[in-house]
């Protein structure tokens, strides 16, 4: 049974349940002070605790997709995800992919089929959202997507148009099902593009963890796995080579929250001729390594240099800043970080600009960045330039 499937869920449920009414029925036998009535007692209440912990993570696990599968649960991944791994006959790749079956693949749904309020209907009408898989032409990275197409992008009069897009990253460990489920974000946009209020835009969701259940936020690891390239310029090239969208930087953005909006920042300051805007709610703005990330930065010379330049503020104050535009969601009270984004969108300078969506309290987790999403999606659309560029065209 997978990991996030609902028959090993209420299985694990049942046997708590069992383990519970056993401990009530047996618990007069183990009354006794003796070593096997303590031992009894002991067991009992273990078995309990170990049986409903393990049914609750279950659930969350189910709800939130923090791990997709028993591997990503165990760390049973290579470091590097351009280890050794052949394509499967399913379309599916290990830790490394192969560029020559396609540099995005349909995949089975991926917990989209899961997803509450997704388009139903005639694509034309409402739009689609489709679960593919991302395979690095350099990196051979493999990355789970969901790829969101507006109505217009199946309707005649655009069959030669391209379109924006905006590449959102989830934060970590989460994945593409929390920006559907959770964030809400297909179904956001399409209110919005609905209402007039954006204009029809691809919207590409991943997450930031190419190497499960390494954090590498978004850093080119010396020896490792290799995730900005991913980001910059893998990812860029297989979404150009298979769908209908701009070519040009002016219509491309990334947006994330959590560590994804961190990747976000990083990635169009470092970045600024792939991404011209980058929306971060609840970023950092710096790169640190902890227990979930290994050394990001390797033993050389250029250790010091490497986490300087993952420095955002460092950044702002030695490097010409990009012309970009940047948009920082943060509470003034509930959010750890608001200090630091004050102190970041103080230190902006042209030709970079900077934005701010600031609530009076928001505490780190969905039902804040839920609220922030609608102005985030808004003010993207007016900074991303809808593609001159036609299909057949460069």
């Amino acid at each position: 049974m997978g990991l996030t499937s609902r028959s090993l869920l209420y299985a694990m449920a049942a046997v708590a349940v069992v383990c519970v009414g056993l401990t009530l029925w047996l618990w007069p036998r183990f009354a006794g002070r003796g070593p096997r009535a303590l031992l009894g007692r002991l067991g009992s209440i273990a078995a309990t605790q170990l049986t409903i912990v393990a049914a609750l993570g279950l659930a969350v696990n189910a709800n939130f997709q923090f791990y997709g599968s028993w591997h990503e649960l165990l760390g049973l991944y290579d470091d590097a995800p351009a280890a050794a791994g052949k394509w499967g006959d399913g379309g599916m790749a290990g830790p490394a992919g192969d560029p020559s079956k396609g540099l995005v693949q349909t995949s089975g749904p991926d917990g989209l089929d899961k997803v509450h309020g997704l388009p139903k209907g005639p694509p034309d009408q409402v739009g689609k959202v489709e679960a593919v898989r991302i395979v690095g032409r350099r990196t051979r990275a493999v990355d789970p997507a969901y790829v969101y197409l507006p109505p217009q992008y199946f309707q005649p009069q655009y069959a030669r148009q391209r379109f924006p897009v905006i590449v959102a990253l989830s934060g970590y460990p989460g994945g593409t099902f929390l920006l559907a489920q959770h964030l809400r974000l297909p179904q956001t946009a399409a209110g919005l593009i609905r209402a007039g209020r954006m204009q029809p835009t691809v919207i590409v969701m991943m997450r930031p963890t190419i190497a499960p259940p390494r954090d590498t936020q978004c850093v080119d690891v010396p020896g490792g796995p290799q995730a900005e390239t991913f980001f910059a310029r893998d990812v860029p090239d297989a979404l150009k080579s298979h769908y209908r969208i701009g070519h040009d930087p002016g219509g491309w953005g990334v947006l994330g929250y959590s560590s994804g909006g961190s990747c976000a920042l990083q990635l169009s300051m470092r970045h600024d001729r792939t991404y011209t805007a980058a929306a971060a709610l609840s970023p950092d703005f710096k790169v640190s390594n902890d227990p979930t990330t290994g050394d990001l930065f390797g033993d050389g010379r250029d250790r010091v240099r490497r986490r300087q330049e993952h420095d955002l503020m460092w950044r702002l104050r030695h490097l010409p800043a990009p012309q970009i535009s940047v948009l920082v969601g943060t509470s003034r009270t509930g959010e750890k970080n608001y200090p630091a984004a004050r102190a970041f969108l103080d230190a902006v300078r042209p030709p970079m600009k900077a934005d701010a969506v600031v609530l009076d309290h928001g505490s780190h987790n969905f039902a804040t960045w839920r609220r922030e999403v609608p102005s985030a999606l808004e003010w993207m659309d007016k900074r991303l330039t809808f593609p001159e560029d036609v299909v057949g065209n460069s």
